[in-house]
C-alpha cells in the first residue's frame, strides 16, 4: 500500500514549484514583449544573439510544457482523494513506489508508461 499522504505532500510541493515557475515566465514575457514593443532594433538580423522572438518562443514553450506538468500533477492529487492513486490507469496493478518517487504523477506502472505521453 502506497503512504498516499507522503505523496500529496510531494505533488503539492512540485505543484507550488510549477506555479511559482509559470508566474516567472508569464513575467518575462511580459518583459520581453515590453522590451520589444520599447525597441525599435531589427532583432530579426541583429547578429548579436538570440532574436527577442527566439526568447518569447522558448519562454512560451517551457509555459507549456509547466503547464502540461501541472494538469499532471492536479490529476495525481484527484486519483489520491479518490483512492485510486498508485494504481495503474490500464491494469490497475500496483506502481512500484520506486516509479512514483520518480514521478509521482504517474497514472501508469512501467509496463504501460511506454509509448504513452510524457508522465
Amino acid at each position: 500500500m502506497v503512504d498516499a499522504e507522503r505523496f500529496r505532500a510531494i505533488l503539492n510541493q512540485e505543484r507550488e514549484q510549477k506555479r511559482t515557475l509559470l508566474d516567472s515566465l508569464r513575467g518575462d514575457i511580459r518583459s520581453v514583449s515590453a522590451a520589444r514593443v520599447d525597441s525599435n532594433v531589427d532583432d530579426e538580423h541583429d547578429p548579436e544573439g538570440s532574436t527577442i522572438a527566439f526568447e518569447l518562443s522558448q519562454a512560451g514553450a517551457l509555459m507549456e510544457q509547466s503547464r502540461a506538468g501541472l494538469e499532471q500533477i492536479e490529476a495525481a492529487l484527484a486519483r489520491i482523494d479518490d483512492g485510486t492513486y498508485g494504481h495503474c490507469a490500464v491494469c490497475g496493478e500496483a506502481i512500484p513506489e520506486g516509479r512514483l518517487e520518480a514521478r509521482p504523477w504517474t497514472p501508469f506502472c512501467v509496463r504501460h508508461a511506454s509509448g504513452r505521453t510524457k508522465n
